[in-house]
């Protein structure tokens, strides 16, 4: 059976666990942005950074930046909660994606995770997160989450109409000191 929110919300200690890895299920009241052809769009959760997630009706799940940035992150629900687990720093990978290069994409989630700071809760929360619901790794999450990304077709616009910007960013982590340091 596949992973769903339905799914995942009876298991309360998991949603702890992905807590930690700074994925909330507690969605906004009033969205703050509409989306193209959404009458009503199903907001799941948000992070730590004041982003919000959306179930789309396509099953695909979007990110949705506070700062104007938006994009389908995931195919499915389930595909999204392994790509928290293998990646609690996807956000930043995009960030550090040259513009949505892959190459670079997949450089940064090396640098990324050798610069984790607390890697034990990590590894702990992935162990725990992946036992409490069975949940296999994900085969590529880079490449899966590059692909959802390269290929998002929705159109997500700030409450004034104007439309938010693709979730890749132009640095790579040669622009970050410690980042290019991890690399070497």
């Amino acid at each position: 059976m596949p992973l769903t929110l339905e799914v995942l919300t009876t298991q309360g200690e998991v949603v702890a666990w992905l807590g930690s890895l700074d994925v909330s299920f507690a969605a906004e009241e009033e969205p703050w942005f509409t989306i193209d052809g959404v009458e009503n769009p199903r907001q799941i959760g948000s992070d730590g950074c004041g982003g919000t997630f959306v179930l789309l009706p396509s099953r695909n799940v979007l990110y949705v930046s506070s700062e104007g940035r938006a994009g389908i992150i995931a195919g499915t629900f389930e595909a999204f909660i392994q790509l928290v687990v293998a990646r609690p720093y996807w956000l930043d990978i995009l960030k550090f994606s040259a513009g949505g290069d892959l190459t670079e994409m997949r450089r940064a989630a090396d640098a990324l995770e050798a610069t984790l700071d607390e890697e034990d809760d990590v590894n702990a929360a992935r162990e725990e997160i992946r036992g409490g619901l069975d949940l296999p790794e994900a085969d590529d999450p880079i490449g899966a989450l590059y692909e959802a990304v390269a290929t998002s077709d929705a159109i997500v616009r700030a409450t004034d109409g104007s439309p938010f910007t693709t979730l890749f960013n132009r640095f790579s982590i040669d622009n970050n000191p410690m980042l290019r340091n991890a690399a070497a």
